[in-house]
């Protein structure tokens, strides 16, 4: 399965490549420098970049895609003509699993509801020379880090996610399809050259501390916009107390601080992962280049020359962490925990507690669970709450059942489901009373990443919390918030109190992993026809869009002006929708349905101005685009933070909105904005956001657009009075170009 000759050539120039970069920049390299200019599209254009500025060419080694939005990276894909990927590539199922009842029944429904999609991912992988895992194989990100990541090489991959495979020294980046695409195609992949946010880690983990709790506090620290256009670089003599899977927990949700990629050195640990999942090779190549896999010794001893920002955590003193609700940057140390539970009337009652996730499956993560499981079982003390678990692979899940970890959470009555994302991404059938509605206020414990309103189970009144796995089972086993394993008691069922052991686990299954089939589906040699039927729900042809015109940005009807946090998942929600995801039109129809509504603090709801009626979003902007009228939304703070999922950019091109006019955008989805052929605006004074109202129609002039020139935006009111004020945008020449021609793939594949 391992490119091994590409990695290989790869090993071989590494040295060569860092050496050169060293002496043309004349100072000494932190970690990411050294990958991020080993890899540069055209070695002739090496030159000193100014970080958060500039914007670089780059050629990553490879790219991988989860189904939900592999299946538009790959419609794009077939569009661009070409007979093979340029890089090696893969196609993981792991979205499309709803967690129901249970792994087996599961995988076999979604099989069969999702066969149409899973036959189109399969033939179009086989076409064009691409990997593909097969529904039940694991979640892309645990996938990657057991079979494909290497120290010192980069990826891009369709989920917001992959950075996990920093776990393993590596420059792993979350994109839009149409990124991917490029790389596929073997093109330059441009990224704005990240600034370096340096955290050195000393002392270790110890007791009911895991390195979970390391990225719960940073996320505390930075919030969730913290470190974006920013790489997270974790060095110190900490770095090497922690297993390659607690590395990939710390760089996988570095997503939630916003961060281009985090990135650990490499060491024995990595070394010790590599040859245990059967990359011996590997292990050598990179030992023998170990000297280039982790920052300079000069940068080490000062690290603040080197580094725009240093930040500070000594792993001896580090608590165990509890994150939320709503927001995976809320965090509170659980020695504060109970106190703001009370505080803020947070539901008491903890009812389910979740672990797994592509975040925290690791053999490690279930190991150390299972062993606060089994002193409750061994103990007899009830445990109150529904567990679930989601294993990352099958691998994992084999190994884990033959050594009798599954066993002790079926002992806990826990539900093990499919090796997927299940509750993480919205795909849980939650077991609630019948007679309750899906709005009631209660509280859930997850070792996930992300706990956004209403994402595991719909429900906008879910306050969901973010955990290590050990700590999660243990509230689980409380069935009370205000538990803390560390300081309280619980009662056997006879009555008599203890307090949990500390957690403990094997960071490699004693007997070694195994697995009898593991999934994976190689690329054939026969050619398969890719056909797409015309009336499908689920899978839809891709036209190009228009070209700009400069016309069609004068006097836009306000679509919405939202007012606070609006994730992706606002904007093109998850659960249910994914079954769209391969049909631009159909998934249309969720656009911004999560949105709030500045006017009215309704989700939903925005004003038609043909009916006079408050009507639901995608309804209205459909109604303006039949009339070949632009729409425009404005937004706060952050905007697309969250998954990578394009349709978020595409939905609102799909349906005639023109610019998106906002305080801050999160990097990854300002950037499927700009490959979609949309207008990304800034506030230049962030105060203008209180100038917009309701029945606004708002013009923005581009007859002068050019990279670094602001704009300027002008606002009708229904009074007749007008306004303008400067607007700014990050697009660079090419990107200018991408505009005009009305997409990316417009530009590169397309001549209109």
């Amino acid at each position: 399965m391992e490119d091994i000759e590409i990695i290989r050539d790869f090993y071989y120039d590494f040295g060569g490549k860092v050496d050169n970069v060293r002496k043309y920049i004349g100072r000494p390299l932190t970690l990411s420098e050294k990958i991020l200019y080993a890899h540069l599209y055209d070695v002739n254009q090496l030159k000193v970049y100014k970080k958060g500025a500039d914007y670089v060419n780059f050629r990553p080694d490879r790219v991988a895609m989860q189904d939900a939005t592999a299946q538009m990276a790959l419609l794009q894909f077939m569009n661009a003509g070409r007979e093979k990927s340029a890089v090696p590539a893969t196609v993981h199922c792991d979205h499309l699993i709803q967690a129901n009842v249970g792994a087996k029944d599961d995988i076999a429904t979604a099989i069969d509801n999702n066969r149409e999609v899973y036959d189109f991912l399969r033939a179009v992988s086989n076409k064009y020379g691409i990997g593909f895992w097969k529904p039940g194989a694991g979640i892309i990100h645990q996938v990657v880090l057991e079979n494909y990541a290497f120290p010192g090489g980069m990826m891009v991959g369709t989920d917001s996610h992959t950075p996990n495979a920093g776990g393993l020294g590596m420059i792993a980046i979350g994109v839009g399809g149409a990124d991917a695409v490029d790389v596929m195609n073997g093109m330059e992949w441009e990224l704005k050259m990240p600034e370096l946010i340096g955290v050195r880690l000393t002392g270790r983990l110890t007791g009911w501390t895991s390195p979970k709790d390391i990225i719960l506090k940073l996320a505390g620290i930075l919030t969730v916009k913290g470190a974006t256009n920013s790489i997270v670089e974790y060095f110190g003599d900490g770095t090497s107390s922690l297993s390659a899977t607690g590395k990939a927990t710390v760089c996988n949700m570095g997503a939630e601080i916003g961060a281009t990629t985090s990135i650990f050195p490499f060491d024995e640990n990595i070394a010790e992962y590599l040859r245990r999942t059967g990359r011996e090779e590997i292990a050598v190549m990179a030992g023998n280049a170990a000297s280039h896999l982790q920052a300079d010794a000069e940068v080490i001893a000062t690290p603040s020359k080197y580094y725009d920002r240093i930040i500070e955590i000594d792993l001896s003193s580090l608590e165990p962490y509890i994150n939320g609700p709503f927001t995976p940057d809320a965090a509170v140390p659980i020695s504060e925990f109970a106190a703001k539970v009370i505080e803020n009337d947070y539901p008491c009652k903890m009812e389910a507690g979740l672990i797994g996730s592509c975040t925290n499956s690791s053999y490690q993560d279930l190991s150390r669970a299972a062993s606060v499981v089994r002193q409750a079982i061994d103990d007899n003390i009830p445990i109150a709450a529904a567990l679930i678990v989601n294993p990352g692979s099958e691998q994992i899940r084999y190994t884990a059942e033959r050594d009798g970890l599954i066993a002790d959470f079926e002992k806990a009555k826990a539900v093990i489901m499919a090796n997927a994302c299940g509750p993480c991404i919205g795909q849980w059938k939650r077991h609630i009373d019948s007679n309750e509605d899906n709005t009631r206020r209660n509280s859930i414990v997850t070792s996930f990443n992300r706990n956004f309103a209403k994402r595991a189970d719909g429900n906008p009144n879910t306050h969901a919390f973010v955990a290590s796995p050990e700590l999660t089972v243990a509230l689980t086993i409380a069935g009370d918030l205000r538990f803390n394993p560390l300081t309280d008691k619980l009662k056997t069922a006879t009555g008599k109190e203890i307090m949990l052991k500390e957690p403990h686990g094997e960071v490699f299954p004693p007997q070694g992993f195994d697995v009898k089939d593991n999934g994976y589906v190689a690329s054939g040699t026969t050619v398969e026809e890719v056909s797409i039927d015309p009336c499908s729900e689920r899978l839809q042809l891709l036209q190009p869009f228009p070209p700009a015109d400069d016309n069609s940005l004068q006097n836009m009807i306000l679509l919405i002006k939202v007012a606070g946090k609006c994730t992706t998942d606002h904007i093109s929600m998850a659960g249910a929708w994914l079954r769209f995801r391969g049909h631009l039109e159909n998934i249309s129809d969720n656009m911004l349905m999560g949105a709030v509504n500045a006017f009215n603090g309704k989700t939903n709801s925005v004003h038609n101005r043909f009916t006079g009626n408050y009507e639901p979003v995608s309804a209205v902007a459909k109604q303006y685009k039949a009339r070949l009228l632009s729409s425009i939304v404005v937004a706060e703070e952050n905007y697309g933070e969250g998954s990578s999922r394009e349709h978020a950019a595409m939905e609102p091109r799909f349906l005639n909105v023109k610019v998106i006019l906002a305080k801050s955008f999160a990097r990854i989805h300002e950037t499927n904005l700009k490959k979609q052929g949309m207008l990304a605006l800034t506030f230049a004074d962030k105060n203008d956001y209180g100038k917009i109202e309701e029945y606004d129609y708002i013009s923005v002039d581009i007859t002068d657009f050019k990279q670094g020139k602001p704009l300027t935006v002008t606002l009708c009111h229904a009074n007749g009075t007008t306004e303008s004020f400067p607007v700014n945008h990050s697009y660079n020449e090419l990107q200018i170009q991408w505009f005009r021609a009305g997409s990316a793939l417009n530009k590169n594949f397309f001549t209109l």
